[in-house]
């Protein structure tokens, strides 16, 4: 039903509306509201909410047409107006066209003319309605979409554009996972507020660094954060933006827990997992809420490689499989792991930012892996050497540790 507001202060109008009108009106397809002046006019606008269109008379005692026009204006969504006038008074008829009447119509009044002007303005009150709830649709849509997206690719989902598929499917994909050491101790002792502004800046930080490297953020967990490369949207170079993003995300960690760490807040290392290889990715929210996940031995493998950065004292754990597929891969060799749930070992890398590997301490660490792979007894003092040299290499300690405790080669276990 649309709902029209007729201003006028003609005695004899009101009868005459309802009248020419009386079908529409009966049938439940308009309803008339009157006033007799402006003034009047915004009572009945804010007495009633869904008027649609209004007809409005110029000349009216106490406010007049235009002025009532100037009113309407300062409102969040006025109705659309229809200006009064009378035939030639051209000058009032521009003015209320610029201030925002949709038509006019001239006295006295042709009551098919004005029909035909009402049709055609509800027509397109219609026409701005259907775009703004489109527009707010679509802005609801980013809003959603930009908690898991870069920017521009959310932006292209919520427009609809068919380049982009959410549905499940396998891709190849590099899955990353990280952790945050020692929080749970954190949530225990720390006060609510601080707490929230720690957790609040160090999502916004690692989400933009995931953001920045064209990232999907398929969960957030806990401490923690879920990101896929390679999907929605296809990445060929998914493994080197995820070791340049791990990179990237291990120099805001750092950096923001020496903030923390200044203020008296003891906030741990962050710890990130990388693996490559085929993952089942889709929303899987069943229709009911957006969840863009990944499923497959890919995402547990990169979980348990987070994790093992515990034991290996590392920050960037990432697979062979990761290694292989960046071209000028900088890292060292950390082990064949032993992965719960794997079968079989997996070569694994720390992930080193290009100035670290070139540091002499990198090839010292090369060619003491060299010997513990070989099975060369030299391997012991070689790694003794490093740890002496007081770097903090904590990888070169745990491969000390174990070789003092008996331990040989370069298969750990994990599990």
């Amino acid at each position: 039903m649309n709902t029209l507001l007729v201003v006028d202060d003609e005695p004899d109008l009101e009868s005459l509306i309802l009248q020419r009108f009386r079908r529409a009106v009966r049938e439940g397809e308009m309803r008339f509201h009157f006033a007799h002046d402006g003034i009047e006019a915004l009572e009945q606008v804010a007495a009633h909410p869904e008027i649609d269109l209004m007809l409005v008379d110029i000349n009216m005692p106490r406010m007049d047409g235009l002025t009532l026009l100037g009113k309407l204006a300062e409102l969040d969504e006025p109705p659309a107006a229809v200006i009064v006038s009378a035939y030639g008074d051209m000058q009032n008829i521009r003015a209320a066209m610029n201030r925002g009447a949709f038509d006019f119509v001239t006295k006295p009044i042709e009551f098919a003319d004005l029909e035909a002007t009402i049709g055609k303005t509800l027509r397109q009150v219609q026409a701005l309605r259907d775009a703004r709830a489109r527009r707010a649709a679509a802005e609801q849509a980013h809003a959603a979409l930009a908690r898991y997206f870069s920017p521009n690719l959310a932006a292209e989902l919520a427009a609809g554009r068919g380049s982009v598929d959410l549905a499940g499917r396998r891709r190849e994909v590099t899955a990353l996972f990280t952790d945050l050491a020692g929080f749970t101790t954190l949530v225990e002792t720390l006060d609510p507020a601080l707490l929230g502004e720690l957790i609040n800046g160090y999502f916004a930080g690692m989400t933009d660094v995931v953001f920045g490297h064209g990232g999907t953020v398929a969960k957030l967990l806990g401490d923690g954060v879920h990101v896929l490369f390679g999907a929605p949207a296809d990445q060929p170079d998914h493994a080197a933006c995820a070791v340049a993003c791990a990179l990237a995300m291990d120099g805001f960690a750092e950096s923001y827990r020496a903030g923390w760490v200044a203020r008296g807040v003891a906030l741990g290392a962050t710890r990130i997992g990388l693996h490559a290889g085929p993952a089942l990715v889709g929303d899987f929210g069943g229709g009911r809420y957006f969840d863009y996940t990944a499923y497959g031995d890919t995402i547990n493998t990169a979980s348990r490689l987070e994790a093992a950065n515990k034991l290996l004292g590392t920050r960037i754990c990432a697979s062979a499989a990761v290694a292989e597929r960046v071209p000028g891969f900088t890292g060292r060799p950390a082990g064949d792991l032993l992965l719960r749930g794997r079968g079989e070992t997996l070569r694994a890398f720390e992930a080193l930012a290009p100035e670290r590997h070139a540091q002499p301490s990198t090839a010292a660490y090369l060619a003491a892996f060299a010997r513990l792979e070989a099975g060369d007894a030299t391997a012991m003092p070689a790694f003794a050497a490093l740890v002496g040299q007081g770097n903090a290499d904590p990888l070169a300690n745990y491969h000390l540790r174990r070789l003092l405790n008996g331990g040989s080669g370069v298969v750990l276990d994990m599990r």
